[in-house]
């Protein structure tokens, strides 16, 4: 029996037979339905942010570097997964991630008006290389090392919007929910990425979100009550 390329025939006939499915059964199903729960759930995660920028229209304390660089890692990320073949299971959230992230980009353009031609240079660079990264278009070699370069870019999108928190010991604008939900989907990929037998670049790179992501979650919740002190201070 199987759905959406999910196969539970081996799951229900030892329920059938009244017995536990075995380990080799029930992780590979596990897996793949936490795969799927993964990439459902990417298609809100960047919302509470956008939706917070919207409500106070300000992109206060957020890092533009940062989410520009996440939109290039994504990117690269998408094209290498779509480029290896992997199952839909196992990377599907990268396209939803990139829809999320090319909008939450263009907000933040929006509030940081007015915008130098310096700033439009790098989308317009962007929008020029990124169709054909995403065709798979480029020398095998090269795509091989504009993956492992994701690892770094993924880190160093998460740095400058690290530091700027430690900086101003407020997180701003950045959403508690979006951040939550991004370490939760690094923790969850790796076990899915090693379950699908992914490249272990594709495992090392959720590693790093866990670390980066859990980095800025701790520090919403860290500087969420001296900022909340601060605000009622005013009032």
């Amino acid at each position: 029996m199987e759905i959406f390329g999910i196969d539970f025939s081996c799951a229900f006939g030892s329920l059938r037979d009244g017995k536990i499915p075995e380990k080799d059964c029930l992780l590979p199903l596990l897996s793949k339905l936490l795969g799927y729960a993964i990439v459902a759930a990417s298609t809100t995660v960047k919302l509470p942010q956008i939706m917070k920028i919207l409500k106070h229209n300000s992109i206060r304390g957020l890092s533009m570097v940062a989410f520009e660089l996440e939109v290039v890692g994504y990117t690269i990320a998408l094209a290498y997964c779509l480029h290896k073949g992997l199952p839909f299971s196992a990377y599907g959230e990268l396209a939803f991630l990139l829809i999320q992230a090319i909008i939450l980009v263009a907000i933040i353009y929006y509030f940081s008006q007015p915008m130098g031609i310096k700033m439009w240079i790098r989308p317009l660079i962007y929008c020029a290389v990124a169709p054909t990264i995403l065709a798979g278009q480029i020398d095998p070699v090269l795509f091989e090392a504009l993956y492992a370069s994701q690892h770094a870019i993924f880190f160093f999108a998460r740095v400058p919007q690290i530091w700027e928190n430690f900086q101003n010991k407020s997180t701003g604008e950045l959403s508690f929910l979006t951040s939550l939900m991004n370490s939760a989907g690094s923790m969850v990929r790796v076990f899915t990425s090693i379950q699908e037998k992914a490249p272990t670049s594709v495992v090392l790179g959720s590693v790093i979100g866990i670390v980066t992501n859990g980095t800025i979650l701790s520090q919403i919740i860290l500087y969420s009550k001296p900022q909340a002190a601060k605000e009622k201070k005013m009032k």
